[in-house]
């Protein structure tokens, strides 16, 4: 049976939820693949549109959304997920896996790409504008052209 860590992540508040699944659930999930879009309502988030960002197993080896497949590669990576380099132009070989989400995934991260109705709020109220008027700025004087200093040439000293 699968279990899956969901990490969701709300690019208007900032804010990320973290809930696990399990069972038909979470069944829904395996064969999709990373920057798929898919209703939130199957997963217990109602009213939202998920898109899949990326996700690990549980050795925390990391997706990227270039390889194919749910396998575990060595590939030469130079930057992105799975590997930061520490110098310019280092390239390095790492373990990842590949972009579709399969049993032995353990997380997967979502961004809501499009919310559900959002609730009534009441109007906001205008801030009172102060009475005191704003202090003047003074004006700026242009400044004189100055004239360009010219380097003397050395002169030679007779002895």
């Amino acid at each position: 049976m699968a279990k899956f860590k969901l990490i969701v992540s709300d690019p208007a508040t900032g804010k990320s939820n973290a809930s696990e699944i399990e069972g038909a659930r979470a069944q829904a999930l395996i064969g999709r693949s990373l920057g798929e879009t898919i209703d939130g309502s199957p997963l217990g988030i109602a009213q939202s549109h998920l898109r899949i960002t990326g996700g690990c197993d549980k050795n925390g080896i990391p997706m990227r959304p270039d390889v194919h497949g749910g396998v575990k590669k060595y590939i030469v990576l130079s930057a992105g997920p799975g590997f930061k380099p520490t110098r310019h132009g280092e390239r390095r070989r790492k373990l990842i896996r590949g972009r579709t989400i399969t049993d032995e995934t353990y997380q997967i991260n979502f961004t809501v790409s499009k919310a559900g109705a959002p609730e009534k709020k009441e109007p906001a109220q205008p801030k009172p504008v102060s009475e005191k008027p704003m202090p003047k700025q003074p004006e700026k004087q242009p400044e004189k052209a100055r004239p360009k200093k010219t380097a003397k040439k050395p002169t030679k000293k007779s002895k």
